[in-house]
């Protein structure tokens, strides 16, 4: 049986990383207030944060669905759960080592937003961070042995795939549409360049905590 208090905790988790995603300028925002200013039109922030969600909710799937797919195997659930833990934590070690931002952002037109998102997103881990959490979501659900009982387990993990994909996102983009907002509107990007703020450490260090926290309750419960 599921547990409320771990299901709300875990999804807790879904909708506060995403915030924390909105939150950070390397996920987008920036590039949204610069599109509606440069653009000297209203319409073009909601279409450019828009773009910026979709690109990011891709991103999402493109992490999550691999492991959605993998925990049919129930006997294995430890092990996968571990592993990408351990995979989390290595991307974090990484961005500790290497600070530089992908050249390859920095190559892409400031209209393809959408592909720039999807492309941070992955350079950057923020799917990764999500999979010790899809993982302790899909654990709460009960599973039993045979063929069809692990297919439909299967298409279960797909959609909640999906669903923490979108929940995600739509806490990422609500965050970072807010700071977006507030600085076209009133304080202006001369603000915004005097202000600005670099989460990359923090970033790095968080994505260490969600592998650790990810293989302690793959050992030790959900």
């Amino acid at each position: 049986m599921i547990e409320p208090s771990s299901a709300a905790a875990l999804w807790g988790a879904v909708i506060v990383s995403g915030l924390y995603h909105g939150i950070n300028p390397g996920m987008g925002w920036p590039l949204a207030v610069s599109a509606a200013l440069m653009e000297r039109k209203r319409s073009a922030l909601p279409r450019a944060l828009a773009l910026l969600a979709l690109g990011h909710f891709l991103a999402m799937v493109a992490i999550l669905l691999p492991f959605s797919l993998l925990l049919f195997l129930v006997e294995w659930e430890m092990e996968i759960r571990i592993a990408a833990g351990a995979l989390v934590i290595a991307m974090g070690v990484y961005l500790l080592i290497n600070r530089r931002h992908p050249k390859i952002l920095a190559r892409i037109h400031p209209a393809r937003l959408a592909l720039w998102s999807f492309l941070a997103a992955m350079a950057h881990g923020a799917g990764l961070m999500l999979v010790p959490i899809f993982l302790g979501i899909c654990g709460l659900i009960e599973a039993d042995t045979g063929h069809a009982a692990a297919q439909q387990l299967m298409g279960s993990n797909v959609a909640i795939a999906f669903t923490v994909a979108a929940v995600h996102t739509f806490a990422m983009t609500a965050a970072g549409g807010l700071i977006a907002v507030v600085i076209y509107l009133w304080l202006g990007l001369k603000f915004l360049s005097r202000t600005w703020f670099n989460l990359d450490l923090v970033w790095a260090l968080s994505l260490i905590l969600v592998g650790a926290f990810g293989i302690y309750s793959a050992l030790y419960g959900h």
